[in-house]
């Protein structure tokens, strides 16, 4: 499936059950059917998409989940205010997830969803397993940038559990979607700033370290002083 075709059917599985929610409360339905209706519209297509593809990417894989989790709170709540902060489990988990790939996983979740879509790619370079290898900057670039979305994502759950306790239930479906899109554009142009700043675009930058055109690694510096 394209990135066009991902990017579009994702819209729709964001806005699609929300639309839903707000037809059958329109409808005189109640707060907590109306949210487990829409769940399930959500599930479905998680699992039509796993019937269909032999094989999820990371981004495809995390919507997936996400919606599947979504359809597995909504089946154990009988809260309304619970079942509208869903999306605060889910993201506070994704959060939690982002962190611990620092230390637990053999790359950090950052650099797992971005590497399909950016290596290579506008500007950025083509060898990351390379400078993974080589560069202790690159790692750590991709450390911090994990940390920098976990508690992105912790942050925008704590939001949404105030919202779902705080506020009008019919006004958080809405506000939730809202809030999907505002932290997601905040956390793109923080950690964008990050790679900038540690010299994702100059061939210098310790990034590139025994890469052609970067800083030459430590014996070869040694060899060219030697000779």
């Amino acid at each position: 499936m394209s990135r066009l075709a991902q990017g579009l059917r994702f819209t729709v599985d964001l806005v699609v059950p929300v639309a839903a929610y707000y037809l059958l409360r329109l409808l005189g339905s109640s707060v907590y059917a109306a949210l487990l209706v829409s769940t399930l519209i959500s599930a479905a297509s998680a699992l039509v998409q796993l019937v269909q593809s032999r094989h999820l990417d990371g981004l495809a894989t995390y919507m997936t989940v996400m919606l599947l989790g979504s359809l597995v709170i909504a089946l154990i709540s009988g809260s309304e205010q619970f079942l509208l902060a869903k999306g605060a489990v889910l993201t506070g988990v994704t959060g939690i997830w982002f962190i611990a790939s620092i230390w637990l996983a053999k790359r950090p979740l950052a650099y797992l969803f971005s590497r399909p879509l950016i290596e290579g790619r506008l500007g950025w370079p083509g060898d990351w397993d390379g400078m993974w290898s080589r560069a202790p900057a690159f790692r750590r670039m991709w450390q911090v940038s994990s940390a920098i979305w976990g508690v992105g994502l912790l942050v925008d759950a704590g939001v949404r559990v105030w919202m779902s306790y705080s506020l009008p239930p019919d006004s958080v479906p809405a506000l939730g979607q809202v809030l999907y899109g505002v932290t997601t554009v905040v956390l793109i142009v923080i950690s964008n700033a990050w790679y900038f700043a540690c010299g994702i675009h100059r061939r210098s930058s310790p990034l590139y370290l025994g890469s052609p055109g970067g800083p030459p690694l430590p014996e070869q510096a040694g060899q060219r002083v030697a000779s």
